[in-house]
């Protein structure tokens, strides 16, 4: 299967299944969003070959799970591997999700984090008992084989979080990415082939029936997904069937809270960035936004602005701010949410269009007007449109901002730290930033609340999803 980024430019794409390269029994098509053209086709792998997939999988466990040492210095060379090829990846994460090059660098350095964190984190042993009769300690100890299955909109930095968590835990992996950006994990999976031992770390592709044949698979023990709520309920009920254990994350309807003593300028800065980087395809980006009554309109004005400023197009070109969206289905909805918005009085006071021409273009836009019952408050829109509403009392805010099924994550903007931190609690979601929004790092606990997700990513608090305890006890 071949990638073609430029008429010199020709790689390879292919599965690694025990460490190997391996060409899919099939193919399917891969689209660039910019140009709305196949530019690549990406192996669709069959069921024998995720089968081999797992089997090469629960080979490698038994030795990759006792050796400790092994497993972070594979880690640490795993993070230089990336870097190094920092320059080969992003292109073709840029090809094919439509993010601008510079985001898809940025997204690989924040995937080398996640290894160098996982690689130095210490394990400690945690003492139960110690006195003249026992000596007791909690140990944690690997799963078995794990099921990753990743989005398009973060392929490689989703990913790659995933299998640094599982694999620093003892465990071994068969990661999946969405059949709509399958090709820069295929090529991470490419390099990374001689850095872990055969079987550790595999990588398939497939279209969507592929995944439930991963996660109902008899050897998976642990399935780790990013995906929408649906896709989730279903792994969740599939897996309770043979007792896997499943850690989701599922998306958010972010609310940020401005409150009256918030600088706009500075605030709607600080919002714009969160809510249209990668052109709004962020799980825990702003996505509604509340405003004290005093500060609207000058608040409206500034994203106004941003927005008007923030140049889209090809994110191959340097001089692109914003990308398309990934895949036409995507941009359907957001129109259709923007087209359900106006029918109901809401007003769109900049953009609110597809952009014609090739590609899955549109416009950023900014909606007022709009009633809290509006799909586009109450859905996620995972695009770049964004419904800003006024309040009168921080109360009525933080109970509007919680009025949702939703619970992954949410901001508060504040010239007074303390109060703004005060509010952010009262805010029912896993992580609520203050005075910025959507700073991420592997040494936090991430975390959804409600129907966002359960179990836990990042820090020392994700191994514990990777892992069971186990009580050793030695009678003195």
């Amino acid at each position: 299967m071949t990638i073609l980024l430029s008429p010199t430019d020709n790689v390879t794409a292919t599965l690694t299944i025990n460490g190997e390269s391996v060409v899919g029994d099939n193919s399917f098509d891969v689209i660039n969003p910019a140009t709305g053209l196949v530019f690549a086709t990406a192996p669709d792998a069959s069921p024998t070959q995720l089968d081999a997939a797992f089997t090469a999988a629960q080979n490698a466990f038994g030795g990759w799970q006792r050796d400790e040492d092994l497993r972070r210095n594979a880690l640490r060379n795993a993070a230089d591997g990336l870097g190094a090829a920092i320059d080969r990846i992003a292109p073709v994460l840029t090809a094919e999700q439509g993010k601008i090059l510079s985001e898809s660098r940025r997204e690989i350095l924040g995937a080398t984090s996640w290894l160098r964190y996982y690689a130095d984190l210490e394990l400690p042993r945690e003492i139960v008992q110690d006195d003249e009769k026992v000596f007791s300690e909690k140990l944690r100890r690997p799963l078995g084989p794990v099921a990753a299955i990743t989005p398009w909109n973060a392929p490689v930095y989703i990913g790659v979080a995933k299998v640094a968590t599982a694999l620093r835990a003892g465990n071994t992996v068969v990661l999946k990415p969405s059949p709509f950006a399958p090709l820069s994990t295929l090529l991470v999976g490419e390099i990374l082939r001689d850095v872990f031992p055969p079987g550790v770390f595999n990588v398939i592709s497939g279209n969507d029936q592929l995944g439930p044949l991963m996660t109902g698979h008899p050897l998976t023990r642990i399935i780790s997904f990013t995906g929408s709520i649906a896709t989730g309920k279903r792994i969740a009920a599939s897996a309770a069937a043979d007792l896997k254990r499943v850690t989701l994350e599922l998306g958010g309807n972010d609310a940020a809270i401005v409150l009256a003593d918030a600088d706009p300028e500075f605030t709607a800065a600080g919002i714009f960035g969160a809510a249209f980087s990668n052109t709004g395809q962020v799980c825990v980006g702003a996505k509604r936004i509340y405003v004290a009554e005093a500060i609207y309109p000058e608040l409206v004005d500034a994203l106004v602005a941003e927005a008007r400023k923030a140049r889209i197009g090809n994110g191959a070109d340097p001089d692109t701010d914003l990308g398309p969206l990934n895949n036409l289905p995507q941009r359907n909805f957001v129109a259709e949410l923007i087209a359900d918005t106006l029918a109901t009085g809401g007003k769109v006071v900049t953009g609110g269009h597809v952009i014609d021409g090739p590609g899955y273009f549109h416009e950023s836009t900014i909606i007022t007007d709009v009633n809290d019952k509006s799909r586009i408050v109450a859905e996620e829109q995972f695009g770049p449109a964004l419904p800003v509403m006024s309040f009168t009392t921080v109360d009525e805010a933080v109970a509007r901002a919680n009025d949702t099924k939703f619970g992954l994550a949410g901001s508060v903007w504040s010239a007074d730290e303390d109060h703004g931190a005060d509010v952010a609690a009262r805010v029912e979601a896993g992580t609520v930033w203050v005075n910025t929004h959507k700073a991420l790092s592997p040494r936090q606990p991430f975390a959804g609340r409600k129907w966002s997700g359960q179990g836990v990513e990042g820090g020392p608090w994700a191994l514990e999803g990777f892992t069971d305890p186990q009580l050793l006890y030695r009678a003195r």
